[in-house]
């Protein structure tokens, strides 16, 4: 009976019973606990069976055809780079639920906290060089039947994205009113912004790449959410773990990361001259300041829109270190100076 499926904290939903109940789970007295969420609309929740064997249920929120779902397509694209992915065990689209691998619950951003601090750069350098994989291979895999390929960021995506953070950090969060005036002028602003870094060649982007998208399960680092991977700079996926919201990197790690990033893209093979190499690691890091920018910026209109729309203020606590990481990049390049002088008068920590 489906009454035998028990959660430890919340009702189940009706669809995740439908499928236990299905599948024989509810008979053989399985329990279900959730786990907690991302900022997408999925529920996720954990199945615990009988015998220990665990795994993950994800509820999204409506059925779905299995065979078009990105993130199955997204998955195939990954095992074949390969990168460590969870496995799909199971679906059900009509109830709009996947059950897959169960990667427990110690995230990077978790782990860094429980590992002794030397052990730190380990760990990034093996989640930097997974980019890299990932922009090799993804070229080479390159094709129409996988969704990231037909999707890119373009100025329309990078300009919304800009738009999105007026929207819902500086007017919802903030509360400032802008003048029309004002808008346009930022707007002027995120123009050769958004330019530049759709005009950069492109690379295969997991588009959310940092230390909570990281899972440290055992003695290897897989990752998840990748379902709206698309084209983009090389530098977004190198921006988006190294400008994380969620851990504090020292400059010098920063840059030795990136150096070993350019190492593995075969930089010093190819180029003996080092005075070479130091002039297309300075272009190198411009461009990863600029794609930053844009990054954090959007982040905080993620921020804003998750706790003024969806009413979750679990983000607040990651703006400050994402509001230092625009404020420091305005400061760093003279390009910024308006933009710093407009964003500033509504977003007093940009001063």
């Amino acid at each position: 009976m489906i009454s035998k499926v028990t959660s430890d904290t919340v009702q189940v939903p009706e669809p995740v019973l439908q499928y236990l109940d299905r599948r024989g789970f509810a008979a053989r007295s399985a329990r279900v606990v959730p786990l907690t969420g991302d900022a997408s609309d999925r529920r996720y929740f954990r199945l615990i069976e009988a015998d220990g064997n665990t795994s993950v249920l994800a509820l999204y929120s409506a059925p779905f055809d299995y065979a078009t779902l990105p993130f199955v397509n997204v998955t195939e694209l990954l095992q074949q780079v390969p990168l460590p992915v969870p496995v799909i065990y199971d679906h059900a689209g009509d109830l709009g639920l996947l059950r897959q691998q169960d990667l427990g619950d110690v995230t990077l951003q978790a782990h860094l906290g429980a590992v002794p601090a030397g052990e730190h750069a380990a760990l990034y350098r093996r989640a930097v060089a997974m980019i890299e994989l990932l922009q090799r291979r993804g070229d080479e895999l390159a094709s129409d039947r996988y969704v990231p390929y037909s999707m890119a960021f373009d100025v329309a995506k990078l300009t919304w994205e800009l738009e999105f953070f007026v929207n819902h950090f500086v007017e919802a969060y903030k509360g400032a009113q802008l003048p029309e005036a004002t808008r346009e002028a930022i707007r002027e602003e995120w123009k050769p912004i958004a330019e530049e870094l759709a005009a950069e060649s492109r690379v295969l982007c997991h588009r959310d790449y940092h230390s909570r998208n990281l899972m440290a399960h055992q003695d290897e680092l897989y990752v998840i959410d990748f379902q709206d991977a698309r084209m983009g700079p090389d530098t977004y996926d190198l921006v988006s773990l190294l400008r994380d919201a969620y851990v504090d990197l020292t400059e010098e790690a920063v840059d030795d990361l990136i150096a070993f990033f350019l190492a593995l893209r075969g930089q010093y093979d190819r180029h003996t001259d080092r005075s070479w190499f130091g002039t297309y690691q300075a272009d190198f890091r411009r461009r990863f300041d600029l794609m930053a920018l844009q990054r954090n910026l959007k982040a905080l209109g993620t921020f804003g829109y998750q706790t003024t729309t969806r009413n979750n203020p679990v983000y607040i606590q990651y703006m400050p270190r994402t509001l230092r990481h625009v404020r420091n990049n305005l400061a760093r390049h003279p390009r910024f100076g308006r933009l710093q002088e407009l964003l500033s008068a509504f977003v007093e920590e940009l001063k």
